[in-house]
Parts: C-alpha cells; structure tokens; sequence
C-alpha cells in the first residue's frame, strides 16, 4: 500500500484548523464586558440611589469601568443579619427602608440605562457606607 500521500492529507487539515480557529475564537464575546446597548455607557455615580429594573432600589457604592458595585436596599428589618444598615425615613420612601450592606453586588451599568434614578444618599449615611465600595 503506498503512504507517500499521507503528508499531504496531514498538511492540507492543519491548514484548514489554522483558518477555522481563530474564526471561532472571533465570535466568541469578550467575557469581562456586558452586553450593552448602541451610544454611550450610562454614568452612575457612588452615593447614588436608583430603581434597577424590576424595581429593585439599591445604593451605588463604587463605579468600575463597565461594573457599578451596589448594595441593596430593603424595606424588611432582619435582626438575624449584622450588616443591614438603617436608612432615615425619606431616604427612599416615607419610612425609611434597611441597606443590605451584608449583600454587596456588582452589576452592569447598562442596567441603569433602563432604571429610574432616585436621588443622592445623605452624606451622613454616606460617610458610614461609603467604605463598602471598594472590592478587595
């Protein structure tokens, strides 16, 4: 049986995958960047309170390239929990609510593209939260 045809085949795969790989490798998107809509990034800022979708409330604490670090805010008090922080009446809503500092979060800033801004956290409150933003 004659083999001298072999390289050739060998040759003529190694072609194809070094054409076909970095093709794939292209489509694949890029893991550390949300996805997002067209125009520019929204710019929340830390000490801002906003309305994510689904009407969840939260208070941003740091804001990272695409990535703003927020903390939740509740309305439920749980003594169980030591790092949930309670919020003056008027900070959102006329009772007050409780941020879930225990429960800190990154999420994209395209989310706050369709939320609903609330206003700026006082700055005493500020002051005793504001060390939670920075990630470690």
């Amino acid at each position: 049986m004659d083999t001298s045809w072999w390289p050739a085949v060998a040759a003529v795969v190694v072609v194809i995958l070094l054409v076909l790989l970095p093709r794939r490798a292209r489509q694949v998107p890029h893991a550390t960047e949300p996805p997002h809509a067209p125009g520019p990034a929204p710019r929340p800022e830390p000490g801002q309170l906003w309305s994510l979708p689904g009407g969840r409330p939260c208070l941003v604490l740091a804001v990272r390239g695409h990535w703003a670090r927020v903390a939740w805010i509740t309305g439920k008090y749980d003594d169980r929990r030591a790092g949930v922080i309670p919020l003056p009446p008027g900070v959102v809503g006329a009772r007050g609510g409780f941020l879930e500092a225990d429960r800190v979060v990154e999420v994209s800033v395209w989310e706050f593209a369709r939320a609903r801004r609330l206003g700026t956290v006082d700055p005493a409150v500020w002051d005793e939260v504001k060390g939670l933003g920075p990630s470690g």
